[in-house]
């Protein structure tokens, strides 16, 4: 059963789709928080999907600081946060909004997001000092965000990886792990005494007093790469975080810059990366090769979409070279909640050929993807890969 209701809402949500042009066909007005929901709408998509040069690339906006100001305020009052950074990053490719964003007092009126940021560290080098420190504020922010997010669950999944990469048989009392000790064990109970006699003893080993694992984050920061860069830095702060992992990190475009230094504050990794620019994946593997003290114990995870400016048979040869050395080997096309994006085809079949396939991980599967690493067993790679 319909009620009469019902036909109205559905040409107010056609309304506001199409945009009150003469042929929307739907005879319907607007008025009130309607009426503001779409001038809101009509600022940023008004002027369609044609290119669009000087002032009419503005469209509804305005060039001006406050009126785009403004529409940012109204958005968050009509629209959820998700749908809010939506429209701002249709604003900044769009609108060319990009310049805006150097001003303090635009930066405290954004939605911050993984986008926003990647956004701020392509302008960084643009920034003027008046309005770094509220950048670095939106940074931290986001990055404050994800840290409560994902480093929990991070740290407890790889320590038992860790745990587990290093059990013993011939272990103390206190490092027992007692669950797989009486699995093990079962076939030695004695009904009489109710009661289980372990005669093998599992343990777990001191992973967490000494280092046991190294990893080495080698993240492509050219321009698509942006929300990966983000993510990586994340997780570079909480893998550093654990003492019984030894952590490097590592940025490139054309050259190699070394990041470890830095790890303890990612809002600082992140801006010591540069957007942009070309891509020389030899180069950054043949760092990570010369950083190379314990190949059998040494994850090295790629972050690319692997169009390789460099030599291509030499990365190649890098990775077999660090494969066959012991070196645990992990491809990410990207590291972030959208999916692969475009990636040079041709490259990922050869890594695969070579034992590391490459696929789209999102944050949420990463740690799960490290800890298969550490423990040397078959990477959880997603069925849409």
């Amino acid at each position: 059963m319909t009620t009469g209701t019902e036909p109205t809402e559905r040409l107010r949500r056609w309304r506001l789709v199409l945009g009150g042009e003469q042929a929307d066909g739907t005879g319907c007005a607007l008025s009130g928080r309607d009426a503001g929901m779409d001038g809101a709408l009509a600022a940023l998509y008004g002027k369609g999907d044609r290119p669009q040069t000087g002032r009419e690339r503005a469209a509804g906006l305005g060039a001006s600081a406050p009126s785009v100001a403004r529409w940012l305020g109204d958005i968050r009052t009509y629209f959820p946060s998700s749908v809010v950074q939506i429209m701002q990053r249709d604003a900044i490719d769009r609108l060319g909004l990009s310049a805006l964003l150097l001003e303090p007092e635009m930066l405290e009126a954004v939605e911050a997001d993984v986008h926003l940021v990647g956004t701020l560290l392509s302008l960084n080098k643009a920034m003027p000092e008046t309005t770094k420190e509220t950048a670095r504020a939106v940074v931290r922010k986001v990055v404050d965000d994800l840290e409560k997010r994902l480093a929990t669950r991070t740290r407890a999944t790889l320590t038992g990886a860790l745990d587990r990469s290093a059990r013993v048989t011939r272990p103390r009392h206190h490092d027992i792990d007692w669950n797989r000790t009486i699995a093990v064990n079962l076939k030695h109970y004695l009904p009489e005494h109710r009661t289980v006699v372990p005669e093998r003893l599992i343990g777990y080993g001191r992973a967490a007093r000494s280092v046991k694992k190294e990893v080495i984050l080698c993240i492509d920061q050219s321009g698509s790469m942006a929300a990966s860069v983000v993510y990586a830095s994340v997780f570079g702060a909480v893998l550093a975080s654990m003492r019984s992992i030894s952590t490097r990190l590592v940025v490139f475009d054309t050259a190699v810059v070394d990041l470890t230094d830095q790890l303890d504050d990612p809002v600082d990794v992140l801006f010591g990366t540069q957007l942009g620019g070309g891509t020389d994946i030899n180069r950054a593997l043949a760092h990570c090769q010369a950083h190379l003290t314990r190949p059998a114990e040494t994850v090295v995870v790629l972050i690319s979409d692997l169009y390789e400016g460099g030599i291509r048979d030499e990365m190649l040869k890098r990775v077999a070279a660090m494969k066959a050395s012991g070196v645990q080997f992990v491809t990410l096309l990207a590291l972030s909640d959208e999916g692969a994006p475009a990636y040079d085809r041709e490259h990922a079949a050869a890594l695969a050929a070579l034992g590391a396939p490459a696929f789209a991980c999102t944050p949420d599967l990463f740690p799960e993807v490290m800890a298969a690493a550490l423990e040397k067993r078959l990477l959880p790679i997603p069925e849409t890969a």
